[in-house]
């Protein structure tokens, strides 16, 4: 926990925080709309004996006490999809429409694709974009499980994401999930900060600037991009931000 050390003259309870930290992060899946209904889901863990509890915020997440949310032929016919809460937000904050056409920049391995093309009921266009090829590969499977028919994946560097494939036109929306130095997986993966560096945080955020402001530009006025990243770098969040304000058109919404 040390890198984590450097946050505590910003936080009120920093023990709280560490503590938080340490807790460990259960099972989570969320329901795949575009294949099942959540009644549907409901009745299908009930007849499989699979035990869940109900996420309060979100009708579409289930909480499992099994550590393997994919052991089941739900999740196999592509029904549910292990995702975790956090992960369900910005897809939701950015609220795409049926028929809209949506840029996910860092899209693989799929989770937030796949959940943006169910939000959208399978309808319009979800580009889908990753510049690692193995993690590609996830994605494309994930979107053929899950049944996305709506998702085009490409694979390039979305600082340098074209429209010409796509016949020059913007996007409605965006999701920017940017690689990142996740110190906020912690939870899940305990070992994330042993190989933690702030040169490396430094050198990230370079990339997230770069996709960022990307995204702003490939998106229609009027629309909207969602930034999100799974850490507590200043360096890749607040400074991100202040930095496209100042180099994109672009302003902070509520």
């Amino acid at each position: 926990m040390e890198p984590l050390d450097r946050y505590r003259p910003i936080i009120d309870d920093f023990e709280a925080f560490i503590d938080a930290c340490e807790r460990p992060l259960p099972s989570a899946v969320r329901v795949n709309t575009i294949k099942a209904s959540v009644e549907r889901v409901r009745t299908a863990l009930a007849d499989a004996d699979i035990a869940y509890e109900p996420v309060d915020w979100h009708d579409g997440l289930f909480v499992l006490p099994e550590d393997s949310p994919g052991a089941n032929w739900p999740y196999f016919h592509g029904w549910i999809h292990g995702q975790e809460e956090v992960s369900v937000i910005p897809a939701t904050v950015l609220d795409p429409q049926p028929g809209e056409r949506v840029w996910d920049a860092c899209a693989a391995p799929g989770s937030k694709t796949t959940q943006l093309a169910a939000l959208m009921d399978d309808t319009g266009e979800v580009v889908a974009t990753d510049n690692n090829l193995g993690r590609i590969s996830a994605l494309r499977t994930n979107t053929e499980r899950l049944g996305a028919t709506t998702v085009a994946v490409t694979h390039e560097d979305g600082r340098n994401h074209s429209l010409k494939p796509f016949g020059g036109e913007g996007y409605d929306r965006a999701l920017v999930d940017v690689p990142c130095s996740c110190e906020g997986t912690i939870r899940k993966n305990p070992d994330t900060l042993e190989d933690w560096t702030i040169s490396h945080v430094e050198g990230i955020s370079g990339v997230q600037k770069g996709i960022l402001k990307r995204a702003v530009e490939v998106t229609e006025p009027g629309g909207t991009v969602v930034y999100s990243t799974c850490t507590f770098a200043p360096e890749e969040n607040e400074a991100v931000l202040d930095y496209v304000l100042g180099e994109a058109a672009c302003e902070i919404v509520d």
